[in-house]
């Protein structure tokens, strides 16, 4: 009885066991992974808006459709970098959607139909509707045209009558928007006692007299900070410091660099494909075909490559010419003849000297700087010296020059004539004057109209996939061996030839790490949930032409601010601060003149004057914009001198030698209306921070993208 008592429990236990192996096997290994719902895990969640959730498969329908939109408008689907707006344009949208609408709907702001309908074909037309139906040929709005196309709406694609439906609730949108934003600027109101405290800021004037000892007076490194000191000044201070997520990681790059091998096989491809393109009965197409990097058949002088341009004149048509080397890239071309062309293209430089304004006298003593420039370079000077000493423009850097150029119109009429008249190279025997001013010329390339016609392969020297194999596995090894940071930092005392980088503080949507353009699989590897400071990636980045082993220096948390997150900055704070104490304290209870002070205390100490300061835009010499010695010196009364005290750069000991007070003014006026301007100016980007804080946002894109 007792076994068979035994049995049937072991077998309800199987049961259960069976039945648990089956919702496994049903749910399968994302329980594990905290992809199911089974448990109440939302791993699916892209984010949160003012208390909403946000599912992937919801916001990836939209970034489908925006997608889609871009798509159709551009003819072509979008880059990585572009594909990256598209789902911030998105994103931007839904907070839109929720958090300012509850902000909307709340306050009772809308759009009615008739308000609608007078924006897009009434009176008052939305700025939107007037740009898309703007007559190109007339320039001019024509609300017709509005109404015929509404006529004819029905009779559209489907595509169309949808698009048409987004824009108008756009600009339903930007209405209703604008409204809560002017609401918000005419609650804001401007008193007379604002008004009279910015005039009296900027006009009343005050002379001083100080002695002034700098933080950086007194070396860094004799000062040291503990870290007890910066978790009590971080405490004290916390809202200065907001918190965010980042990550911090180390990174061991393994370059995949082609071998002699390779460069063997290459040059073996090279001369293959220089046989079949001399026998080639296209020889255009066929270098298209086989170029990494098509280049036009037909090219100016300009756009031949420096290295090609001395041998044209031994070319010989149907001849095959090359290789040529450009870094690793390398070309061979087939020769086909010459071409005349419209346009006639040359190079040159100049150095350009401007009249400081457009009366007669500025304009002859330009012209007179000019041609005794240009004496200087005939009797034998540095053109380049010269332009770089002299010139007034961009140019003046690279030594005067301005590249090529054709007789197209891109230059001042006046320089393109006076430069496609000469002829041959050289220097031009006058100055040229445009309405820029007066410009020395140097011709470096004489004007040609001909075209060269060159099928050009271009070929660059890539590894193998045996090297590229041999690296990666040369990189998987090292990722083995070395799976945390600790064992990664002993790899790089013994072997010196490993290439470590670093990157700090990395965004949870950064999408470049350093000089690495595409590594967004980087960064939502260090912000996976299972990547934890110190774990070593185990997996190979692929990079271009490298690969990558990364490790997790370092984190912060936006809701978990703690010292390590602003530890330069707070160190370089308290050290002030202590510095600060030490200065003061040094020059408590010394008696005499500032210079007596001054000289007691000894090297660092600084006696300094200013006149005619005002209290908005003071500048203490040495000390800068000292907001705290600023406000302390203005509030002194005539002839009286501070207490020691400590300001933003440093220790001060002030007198107020005098202070001319604001004319007494009737009308604040424009002083009320220029703070109301800033407000306004403002407003806008306050608004939409304090709506987005309000609402909580939590963005997880950095999970799924």
């Amino acid at each position: 009885m007792a076994l068979i008592t035994k049995i049937r429990e072991k077998s309800g236990v199987a049961a259960a066991a069976i039945a648990i192996s089956l919702v496994l096997f049903l749910v399968g290994s994302d329980i594990f992974q905290g992809k199911s719902s089974l448990f109440g895990s939302n791993s699916q969640e892209v984010g949160e808006i003012a208390g909403e959730s946000i599912m992937i498969q919801d916001f990836q329908k939209k970034v489908e459709e925006a997608t889609q939109n871009y798509t159709a408008q551009t003819g072509k689907g979008p880059s990585e970098q572009e594909a990256s707006m598209i789902r911030d344009q998105v994103w931007n949208q839904l907070i839109l959607d929720i958090a300012y609408k509850k902000e909307f709907d709340a306050l009772g702001i809308k759009v009615s139909d008739e308000e609608l309908i007078d924006m897009v074909q009434g009176n008052n037309i939305h700025p939107s509707v007037r740009q898309q139906f703007t007559n190109p040929q007339t320039g001019q709005f024509d609300k017709m045209f509005v109404v015929q196309f509404l006529k004819n709406l029905k009779t559209l694609p489907v595509e169309q009558q949808q698009a048409w439906d987004r824009f108008e609730k756009s600009i339903s949108q930007d209405r209703i928007r604008a409204k809560y934003e002017n609401l918000m600027r005419m609650s804001n109101y401007v008193t007379q006692a604002d008004a009279a405290k910015e005039y009296q800021s900027q006009t009343a004037k005050f002379n001083s007299k100080f002695l002034f000892v700098p933080f950086f007076s007194i070396a860094d490194s004799s000062i040291k900070v503990q870290d007890s000191q910066l978790e009590e000044y971080l405490a004290k201070h916390k809202d200065e410091f907001k918190g965010t997520n980042t990550r911090s990681i180390q990174y061991a790059t393994f370059p995949v660099i082609p071998t002699k091998q390779d460069t063997v096989e290459f040059y073996n491809s090279i001369k293959k494909l220089a046989k079949d393109l001399a026998v080639a009965q296209n020889d255009s197409a066929f270098a298209m075909l086989n170029s990494d990097v098509r280049t036009p058949y037909l090219v100016s002088y300009s756009e031949i490559p420096e290295a090609v341009k001395p041998l044209l004149g031994t070319f010989q048509v149907g001849g095959i010419y090359g290789p040529f080397r450009n870094g690793l890239s390398y070309s061979i071309y087939k020769y086909g003849g010459v071409k005349k062309d419209t346009l006639f293209t040359m190079r040159a430089s100049h150095i350009l000297i401007a009249p400081a304004n457009k009366t007669d006298s500025a304009k002859a003593q330009a012209r007179t700087r000019a041609e005794g420039i240009l004496a200087q370079i005939k009797g034998g000077a540095s053109f380049e010296t010269l332009a770089q000493m002299n010139g007034m423009d961009g140019s003046a850097q690279q030594g005067g020059d301005l590249g090529y150029f054709k007789n197209n119109g891109s230059m001042a009429q006046s320089f393109e004539k006076a430069l496609f008249g000469f002829n041959g190279a050289g220097l031009m025997p006058g100055v040229v004057e445009t309405e820029f001013g007066f410009h020395i010329v140097k011709v470096t390339d004489a004007k040609t109209n001909t075209s060269y016609k060159l099928a050009a392969i271009n070929k660059t020297i890539a590894p193998s996939q045996a090297t590229m194999d041999k690296v990666f596995t040369t990189a998987d090894a090292f990722a083995n061996a070395n799976g945390n940071l600790a064992s990664f930092e002993v790899a790089l005392k013994k072997d010196k030839n490993l290439i470590m980088m670093r990157a700090e503080r990395l965004t949870e949507n950064a999408s470049a790490v350093n000089n690495l353009s595409n590594a967004r699989e980087i960064v939502r590897w260090a912000f996976d949930d299972n990547t934890a400071v110190g774990d070593g990636s185990k997996k190979v980045f692929e990079q271009d032409s490298q690969y990558i082993v990364a490790y997790v220096t370092g984190k912060s948390e936006k809701e978990n601010v703690k010292v390590e997150d602003f530890r330069i900055e707070l160190t370089a704070l308290v050290r002030n601060q202590l510095k600060g104490e030490m200065i003061a304290k040094k020059l408590e209870n010394k008696k005499g003149s500032l210079e007596q002070i001054a000289q007691a205390y000894g090297a660092g100490a600084l006696v300094e004057t200013v006149q005619d300061i005002t209290l908005a835009s003071g500048m203490l010499n040495t000390a800068g914009p000292d907001a705290i010695a600023l406000g302390r010196i203005a509030g002194l009364k005539n002839g009286k001198r501070s207490k020691v005290f400590v300001g933003d750069n440093g220790v001060f000991i002030a007198e107020k030698i005098s202070g001319a007070p604001a004319p007494a003014l009737a009308d604040y006026s424009s002083y009320k209306n220029q703070i109301q301007m800033m407000n306004t100016q403002r407003s806008s980007f306050y608004i939409n921070e304090a709506i987005k804080e309000n609402a909580n946002i939590v963005d997880k894109r950095y999970k799924f993208y």
